[in-house]
């Protein structure tokens, strides 16, 4: 599978802008990832492109991603990105441990990619110089971006073995790549 027929299984399946965001959002971590560690770009591209294909439809768990795997499947998508999408929700960790780096790193990046684009939409410069200091600030707000899980920020950096600014400095660096498409171009 390319990007290309990956994008089109988004489109077809997230309506929700944001959404569709914080796919990108987690495709440029995990791409950034890749490189990072020498892995395939291409699989972890796809890998965090479609994480969250099926929310729309399978907001609840356990259907959210195990439904969203029937279709991948269905679509011949290969079992690597179709288990690591599985492994990122809690529910699935019994039969789809977190134990390869691709699997490690989409559970890395999916809140904390969220929560950093939350934190760019309040900032003037938005995500161009966000810093992990000013992140790591916002998490200390709970009331902020509330329904981000901060322990998963933490734990998915240890899942990486980064330090937290590192992870963070990753991530921020790795969306800033696709700013106009997050909708945090600078004005």
């Amino acid at each position: 599978m390319n990007r290309e027929e990956a994008w089109g299984i988004l489109t077809e399946h997230v309506q929700s802008e944001s959404l569709r965001r914080h796919c990108i959002a987690v495709e440029s971590a995990m791409v950034h990832h890749a490189k990072l560690g020498g892995h395939d770009e291409d699989t972890w591209r796809i890998t965090g492109l479609l994480h969250d294909f099926d929310y729309e439809a399978f907001p609840d768990p356990p259907d959210h991603t195990r439904e969203g795997a029937k279709i991948l499947r269905e679509r011949g998508v290969a079992d690597e990105i179709v288990d690591a999408i599985l492994s990122h929700a809690e529910w699935n960790l019994e039969t789809h441990p977190r134990d390869t780096p691709l699997r490690k790193t989409l559970f890395a990046v999916d809140e904390l990619c969220g929560f950093i684009h939350a934190v760019a939409r309040v900032r003037p410069t938005t995500i161009f110089g966000l810093k992990a200091k000013s992140v790591k600030k916002k998490m200390k707000q709970a009331s902020f971006a509330a329904a981000v899980v901060r322990q998963d920020i933490v734990d998915g950096a240890a899942l990486l073995d980064l330090d937290l600014d590192a992870h963070i400095d990753h991530c921020v660096a790795a969306m800033t790549t696709v700013a106009d498409e997050l909708g945090l171009s600078q004005a």
